[in-house]
């Protein structure tokens, strides 16, 4: 549960908790308790409508069942993701070293000068 306490141990608190609050102070603290939940709650579902109304028409078209992290399945995740692929188109190896070759001869190397003009680009920030 909340911190690694069991329901025994959180009534046990709660007992404790009202032997040491007393009889007299037990209700005002009772009373606290029930508007901070009535607030917290009047606060979520503001919330959730404020949502809705951002979102218009596609907060209902979204299937909130099918997102819950509860639902998936990493198993069947993979396995889908392994068996439903389409095949890729493969390049032929004789094109690819064409498209290599080209490519080495098209761009000349160029050595480093040091006593060379640097290009300076006005644009550069």
């Amino acid at each position: 549960m909340i911190f690694g306490l069991d329901w025994d141990k959180l009534v046990l608190l709660l007992i404790v908790a009202a032997l040491l609050v007393g009889p007299e102070r037990l209700p005002q603290y009772a009373e606290t308790l029930a508007k901070f939940t009535v607030r917290a709650r009047e606060w979520l579902s503001g919330a959730k409508t404020r949502v809705k109304e951002e979102l218009g028409d596609d907060f209902d078209d979204v299937e909130w069942r099918r997102l819950d992290p509860r639902q998936y399945d990493p198993r069947r995740i993979i396995r889908d993701a392994l068996l439903d692929d389409a095949p890729v188109p493969t390049v032929r190896a004789a094109a690819v070293g064409t498209a290599i070759a080209a490519t080495a001869t098209a761009s000349p190397l160029s050595t480093f000068d040091p006593d060379g003009v640097v290009p300076f680009d006005d644009e550069a920030t």
